[in-house]
């Protein structure tokens, strides 16, 4: 009682505001000038950790639609800043007072200036809605409520108060589900029918990350790994969502008699985008890793799926039963044979031959279940390792592991050529074009058609038009 009470009278002292979207008063405890405040430097630690991606052209274009539509949002004298971050994640996020940000890596999966106008719109909805500022204001007032009431009720640092604390708690921080979703959908959808774009363009964008994460979840089959979720509210495809079709419906009545969707402005944004890598992580062509500020290259398994990542990279086998990935040390000590012994997993027992990889020192180590190669070069100790299941299963995989080690070399002139990062070109399709024929010569890889199918809005079964721009990848 006493614990409900303190609450209370918190909540009372932190005072209301008037929410800029339904009129009505929300729990908040910061001004807009703190709320911009917080924006500005929580923008400088964004772009500490993702690069600003270098196009100045396509940075205007992107900031020139999202102040369109800023423009009449329920917030329209906010200074909105739009940022396109130089990484291929499929994402866009907004902070508190107006900072909008949209990944390089989610462009070439839109397919028009109407679609690029509902990602951003979403995110000014979450902006206007002061979605960002509600849910800082409840893990403040949830940490403060529990301070208070530890003092004047000494039982709730018992197990039973911190248990019914954190459901307090998570009461009060359970936005950003499906309810704020849908209100930044539907608010997106407004603002993209008071700039006279498609209110549908909305239902599009869904649909295509809802397309990612059926990709996604076949690719994490095979992998034997849990899917990625772009848009987890949705059970089902967005098509056949009631509640998503209700609130997007919401904004049919500002009519829009003829809708601005703009493909082609869009598209020649398109052509020229970097896709997937950057390559300063190094790039993959058909199992190929290849990295030219670090002069090395290796090849993985044909039928592996490879993942390239900020610290490592990975390999998983078709059954998802083995592994392999590569790492670097920049200052090794000793021997190549003497790192392989000290490597964690590796013991007294395993067996140690020092040999040269493609006239580079290395060692090879070999340990019940698993095995690891370590190759130096330039001063660095590059590591190869394999791991399996059971030793039954490493026995199946041990030649490819092996012939992966071996094939670690230094970069070549001619491969250094190949290790840029890739870029989507735009082409008109020709009769007789489809995904599978363009497939055929794309550096992609296997799943080159899904892919290609997925960059056009053609995702799952789609053919291109003769006549129609495509979207390859070269």
């Amino acid at each position: 009682m006493r614990f409900m009470f303190v609450c209370s009278i918190l909540l009372i002292l932190a005072g209301c505001a008037q929410n800029p979207v339904s009129g009505q008063n929300d729990f908040v405890m910061m001004s807009e000038a703190q709320e911009v405040s917080i924006g500005r430097r929580t923008d400088l630690e964004i772009k500490k950790q993702y690069k600003v991606y270098e196009s100045r052209a396509l940075q205007d274009y992107v900031n020139s639609v999202g102040q369109k539509v800023a423009k009449h949002s329920h917030r329209p004298n906010l200074k909105y800043h739009f940022t396109v971050l130089d990484s291929p994640e499929v994402n866009a996020f907004a902070l508190p007072g107006g900072y909008v940000y949209i990944t390089r890596g989610i462009l070439p999966y839109l397919n028009s200036e109407a679609e690029l106008a509902a990602v951003l719109g979403h995110e000014i909805g979450h902006v206007t809605a002061r979605h960002g500022v509600r849910q800082q204001s409840a893990a403040q007032a949830a940490n403060i409520s529990l301070t208070i009431a530890s003092i004047f009720v000494p039982q709730i640092n018992t197990t039973v108060g911190q248990n019914l604390s954190n459901i307090l708690g998570g009461a009060l921080l359970s936005g950003y589900g499906r309810d704020h979703e849908l209100e930044a959908d539907r608010l997106g959808a407004e603002y993209l029918a008071r700039t006279q774009y498609d209110p549908q363009a909305m239902i599009r964008v869904v649909r295509v990350l809802k397309n990612q994460e059926m990709f996604d979840a076949e690719i994490a089959k095979q992998e034997g790994r849990e899917p990625r979720h772009y848009h987890g509210l949705f059970a089902t495809h967005p098509d056949n969502d009631t509640r998503l079709q209700q609130v997007i419906g919401e904004a049919g009545h500002l009519t829009v008699a003829n809708p601005i969707e703009e493909y082609t402005a869009f598209l020649k944004q398109s052509d020229g985008l970097v896709f997937n890598e950057s390559g300063e992580q190094g790039v993959l062509r058909n199992n190929k890793f290849m990295h030219a500020e670090l002069g090395i290259a290796l090849t993985f398994p044909h039928d592996w799926r490879v993942k390239n990542q900020p610290d490592k990279l990975i390999a998983v086998s078709p059954q998802a039963d083995a592994t392999l990935q590569l790492k670097m040390d920049e200052k090794p000590s000793g021997t190549p044979a003497e790192y392989a012994r000290r490597m964690g997993g590796f013991g007294s027992n395993s067996q140690v031959e020092a040999l040269e990889v493609n006239r580079l020192p290395a060692a090879i180590a070999t340990f019940r279940s698993a095995v690891a190669g370590v190759v130096y070069f330039d001063k660095k100790a590059f590591v190869v390792q394999g791991d399996a299941k059971s030793r039954e299963v490493f026995a199946t995989h041990r030649s490819d592991m092996l012939d992966t080690i071996h094939s670690f070399h230094a970069l070549s002139d001619a491969e250094l050529k190949l290790a840029k990062p890739l870029v989507v070109r735009l082409i008109t399709s020709q009769e007789g074009d489809t995904y599978a024929k363009l497939a055929q010569h794309s550096p992609l890889g296997k799943e080159a058609e899904s892919y290609l199918r997925l960059i056009n809005g053609s995702y799952p079964q789609g053919e291109p038009a003769p006549g129609q721009y495509v979207k390859i990848i070269e």
